[in-house]
């Protein structure tokens, strides 16, 4: 089992080399559990968190929504996607999914 957590902290990383969240272009970090998937909107300029969500795993679009809902507050309409080395498949994709449907773009 923390061989597999080790190969996605790897994949993880890769990604992160390419990503960065800016004030203009925040990043949207997903993040899976057992029981929950959590997701923060980051701007990695100042190292702060903008916003988050957080919901059960079967609830992945709530997330999605509540998320994109929380960026329209702050007048977030552009984001870099972080799948957190997690395959884009599933609920990762139904979260990036219902967070396009709420007005996010990436």
């Amino acid at each position: 089992m923390l061989e597999k957590q080790e190969k996605r902290i790897k994949r993880h990383k890769k990604i992160r080399v390419r990503i960065k969240g800016t004030a203009k272009i925040p990043r949207i970090c997903v993040y899976k559990s057992n029981k929950y998937i959590e997701v923060q909107i980051i701007n990695d300029e100042k190292g702060k968190t903008l916003a988050s969500s957080k919901a059960k795993l079967s609830e992945a679009k709530k997330a999605g929504k509540d998320i994109a809902a929380k960026a329209k507050e702050k007048k977030i309409e552009k984001a870099v996607f972080d799948r957190g080395g997690y395959q884009y498949h599933g609920r990762i994709k139904a979260l990036a999914d219902a967070a396009r449907e709420g007005g996010l773009k990436f």
